[in-house]
């Protein structure tokens, strides 16, 4: 099956600042993201469900975005949180991009929408 990247975006009322420390802290990340994360120097070991996968940062721009790669994913795939400020609603739009395999894009989607829920209600907005 082929591997696809997509973005999708989402409108939050949080500051780049505050959505940025929810994307890079492990005491943030436990409140939408995963179920743990240990963090030395740039790779992440996130946890779910007592399962552990590891990542990569590799581009960390404060306030502006943040990269990872999956040290199991094809090279050249990888996930992203970007954010920028409307210059006219002043709102924070956050575009989140991740590589699937085609079929299951729709899922994925799906799981990111739940996880921006999850996110949107810890950052207030």
């Amino acid at each position: 099956m082929q591997r696809v990247a997509f973005q999708i975006e989402f409108i939050f009322r949080a500051s780049p600042t505050i959505l940025y420390r929810f994307f890079t802290t492990p005491s943030c990340l436990v409140r939408w993201f995963c179920d743990g994360v240990d963090i030395v120097a740039d790779e992440f070991a996130f946890t779910w469900d007592g399962s552990e996968e590891m990542a990569t940062l590799v581009d960390d721009i404060e306030d502006e975005r943040v990269r990872f790669t999956w040290d199991e994913a094809d090279e050249g795939e990888y996930f992203e949180f970007r954010m920028e400020v409307s210059p006219v609603t002043n709102e924070t739009i956050l575009y989140v991009t991740d590589y699937r395999d085609e079929d299951e894009v729709d899922d994925q989607k799906k799981l990111w929408e739940s996880q921006m829920e999850m996110l949107r209600r810890e950052t207030g907005g």
